[in-house]
């Protein structure tokens, strides 16, 4: 059941909004065996996997043969991941090749002459790069230099406050590397060296990276370095000449994201440490590989993951290689999504709603008490030029055209292929002009985003249904799920990092001074109205939540406003809704993780604290001082 079909707690609602409208379901809902997480987007996502793998195991069956050429391609590859039996049959073989690349090099300078090939392969790197628009300006494209992936989830585990935590997921994760050494074939001597010799590298990394708070505030990310300044960080690689085989053609600058890591990549980098950073690409690629092989090793693989998420069992067969499958053809999947289960005229409406959102958000803005005139006119300016995609993409990534399955090759080596296809393609973006068109999320992925690079907001046709959306349910009570989605993502346009964005998505101040210290000042009060709010889990970090924060509290007053202005106003089903998107039962595991390393806060926070800022909720509920939900008018953050 649903967690509309389940009465509301009336005599809660003052108390606890979530609990008052998602108590019932909470205590019946269970979480499924493969999954971390029930309820909200994760029904939705449920749904739409139900409904997918039904259409292409018809395809696969030929039941339903595609005229669409991409879709083709996509059924041949689903057909191989799903061929459980030429995977069995073929054991770690096809890996061999790609494992015995990285054992086979004999020292750093060995391994720098590959680096270039084995990058555009897909082979992990202690010093990542890609090509992303320039943040100062975005009609070209930058090269960015990253610091890789910890094996832990952030930082912050691997200091003593987390270290028992860290210890029981590193067991986790050395047995699992360990079976799937031995399931490859080598012995456990060889399996313990390179073991060990990866979480060494490992932790060597982990003092000189940004924990997630800090790769938060990402306009901090924006370090411009030339040439000469970038070869100065690697005495033992010449990373510009690395660079420019990567992208093939002379690199003029370098944008580094995390300056302290690259302080100590000469440390980090040497010949005394090549046979750490081999045995790193080694464990890294064997759990990446994987999951294209037997089924027992795709089962081991996730071990460490599912720790992680709190999901007890692996996916079934199938499954796992519906989502391996619709991964790799995510933008094909989205598309036949988009065109069969939501359509133009779908496409159209809801266009118009975002419209209309825009609309009040723009009168909301032209009549803000703290803004200067100056700032408020460029507000608008920005919010006049933002883009809004609806749906899905009008047309088909190019970049599929390329895709072509080899029916007599293994699940791996079509994988293998189709990722250097990727890579060509997005480091050889350097010199083209920037690509606005390409969407970030496939159709059928239930969320929603603003690229503040590019000024845009991105509704995919997903999320587009009840509860968020329905013709089924009163107005009110879709401006409280969609509505409120719909200007949570406008207002991301002005949270404290899209803020520092100009109206052609530019990191460009358009504020006054006072303006901006004034809107310090309220982001830095939302920072404390979460900050250390406990849960199940453990307590908020309000710095790491605070930009979410604020495009959900905008995102609620904007759609409250619109909701008292449209002729059949019912505020109760406005906050009982926007209680109800939230609705969600997670893993103990999973709440840990995200209040670790997630830039939203929890669910029922989200749900609660917002609501209790607005004035109308206090009057549509009677909320009086005392209850639960009560806030002094003096602790209230408004900001847009």
């Amino acid at each position: 059941m649903t967690n509309k079909q389940y009465p509301i707690n009336e005599a809660l609602l003052k108390d606890d909004l979530y609990q008052a409208v998602n108590g019932e379901w909470l205590q019946h809902a269970v979480i499924p065996a493969d999954k971390p997480t029930t309820g909200g987007f994760a029904d939705l996502a449920d749904n739409i996997e139900k409904t997918l793998m039904a259409d292409f195991q018809a395809m696969l069956d030929g039941k339903d043969i595609p005229d669409d050429p991409y879709l083709q391609e996509f059924i041949k590859y689903y057909r191989k991941a799903a061929n459980f039996d030429e995977r069995e049959a073929l054991g770690f073989a096809p890996a061999q090749k790609f494992l015995d690349r990285i054992l086979d090099l004999k020292d750093l300078q060995d391994w720098q002459e590959a680096l270039p090939e084995l990058t555009m392969s897909g082979y992990p790197t202690p010093f990542p790069m890609s090509v992303d628009p320039d943040m100062k300006d975005t009609a070209h494209y930058a090269l960015y230099a990253e610091a890789p992936h910890l094996i832990l989830p952030d930082k912050t585990y691997y200091t003593d406050e987390k270290k028992d935590q860290a210890d029981q997921l590193l067991v986790i994760y050395q047995n699992m590397v360990r079976k799937l050494f031995s399931l490859a074939g080598y012995s456990a001597d060889f399996a313990e060296d390179h073991l060990q010799r990866a979480l060494a590298f490992d932790a060597a990394l982990a003092p000189h990276e940004k924990d997630s708070t800090e790769r938060a505030d990402y306009t901090k990310m924006y370090n411009k370095y030339t040439p000469a300044e970038f070869a100065q960080t690697s005495s033992a690689i010449d990373l510009v000449a690395y660079a420019q085989r990567l992208v093939g053609t002379t690199v003029d600058q370098v944008i580094v994201t995390e300056p302290n890591y690259y302080a100590a990549l000469n440390q980090l980098v040497t010949p005394a440490t090549f046979a750490q950073i081999q045995s790193w690409i080694v464990v890294k690629m064997l759990i990446a590989m994987a999951p294209y092989l037997t089924d027992e090793m795709r089962v081991t693989s996730g071990e460490y993951g599912r720790a992680l998420s709190g999901s007890k069992e692996a996916k079934k067969p199938q499954k796992a290689a519906y989502y391996l499958a619709t991964n790799q053809f995510d933008q094909v999947v989205g598309l036949y999504y988009g065109h069969k289960y939501f359509g133009p005229q779908a496409k159209a409406d809801v266009h118009h709603m975002v419209e209309k959102m825009v609309a009040v958000y723009k009168q909301r803005l032209e009549n803000n008490d703290w803004l200067s005139a100056a700032t408020r006119k460029q507000a608008v300016v920005k919010l006049n030029t933002l883009g809004i995609n609806v749906g899905y993409p009008d047309e088909l990534d190019p970049l599929y055209t390329k895709f072509s399955v080899d029916e007599s090759a293994s699940l791996l080596d079509n994988d293998h292929e189709f990722t250097k296809i990727i890579l060509k393609d997005h480091y050889g973006r350097l010199t083209k002009p920037v690509d606005r068109t390409r969407w970030g999320m496939p159709a059928h992925m239930v969320n929603a985003y603003y690229n503040p690079s590019f000024n845009i907001i991105v509704f995919p046709a997903a999320i587009l249904q009840a509860p968020f959306y329905s013709l089924d349910q009163p107005a009110s009570a879709n401006y409280g799920g969609i509505g409120a989605v719909i200007a949570h993502e406008i207002s991301h346009a002005f949270d404290n990092n899209g803020a520092k964005f100009d109206e052609y998505g530019n990191m460009n101040n358009w504020w006054t001074d006072a303006d901006l210290k004034h809107f310090q000042e309220l982001a830095e009060k939302m920072i404390k109205q979460f900050d250390g709010l406990t849960t199940p889990a453990g307590k908020v970090n309000g710095k790491l939540v605070v930009s979410e924060n604020i495009a959900d509290a905008g995102g609620l007053s904007c759609a409250l406003q619109a909701a008292k202005e449209d002729g059949s106003a019912d505020l109760r089903a406005f906050f009982i809704n926007w209680a109800r998107i939230w609705c969600m039962k997670s893993s103990l595991e999973r709440q840990k993780l995200l209040l670790a390393i997630d830039v939203h806060s929890p669910h029922e926070l989200r749900a609660n604290i917002q609501v209790k800022n607005l004035d109308d909720f206090y009057q549509t509920f009677n909320v009086q001082p005392g209850d639960g939900m009560y806030l002094p008018a003096s602790e209230r953050v408004n900001i847009w």
